[in-house]
């Protein structure tokens, strides 16, 4: 049996999975850099909808209408409910890492993928501050169609390898991070020739 997050109950990591194509709900629950953040912050701990809004700098109202989006997808769960500090009952949301096993969701709904992506890293850069960084690479390459999507599948193979046995680090420091390829401007050509 597994839990919400693909790992089998019993401690023992479950079956390989899987990238899935994200059903259309999905997709729009992901189109937007906020509910990024939100799973983000959810991934580390159960935080409440005053907690998130209070982290995102946000108004709970509009934090709630987002929470809201992705419980309905299964992008989040409810913990226990708990009492807070002024003794009032608190409803605490935490991250079902479902989303990692999307095989690009952002792509059926239209979206700037990487706009929304680049939007979501940036404001956790800010947060973070700029010791956060703890590594960073800049590179350029000379790739076929077929090369990019064998390069993309290895730095996946990769990562699912890291995402898999995440539980297995929960007591090590937490660091996030984006890979992107894109392609650069040819300059060999006019300006005004350019696509």
């Amino acid at each position: 049996m597994m839990d919400a997050d693909g790992d089998a109950q019993d401690g023992t990591l479950a079956e390989t999975r899987r990238r899935r194509p994200a059903t259309v709900e999905e997709a729009k629950a992901l189109a937007h850099p906020l509910r990024l953040r939100i799973l983000r912050l959810c991934a580390e701990q159960e935080l409440t909808n005053k907690q998130l809004a209070d982290r995102l700098d946000r108004d709970p109202a509009t934090v709630y209408y987002h929470v809201r989006r992705l419980a309905e997808v299964g992008f989040l769960g409810a913990g226990t409910v708990r009492s807070g500090p002024s003794g009032a009952l608190e409803k605490p949301y935490r991250a079902t890492q479902n989303t990692w096993w999307l095989d690009d969701p952002l792509a059926q709904v239209g979206s700037d993928t990487a706009g929304l992506l680049f939007e979501a890293f940036q404001e956790e850069l800010r947060a973070a501050g700029p010791a956060a960084v703890q590594w960073a690479d800049r590179f350029m390459l000379h790739l076929s169609a077929d090369d990019v999507a064998e390069l993309e599948r290895r730095i996946l193979a990769i990562l699912d390898e890291y995402v898999e046995t995440d539980h297995e680090r929960r007591d090590q420091p937490a660091y996030g991070g984006l890979v992107a390829l894109h392609r650069l401007v040819d300059t060999s050509r006019p300006e005004s020739a350019r696509d």
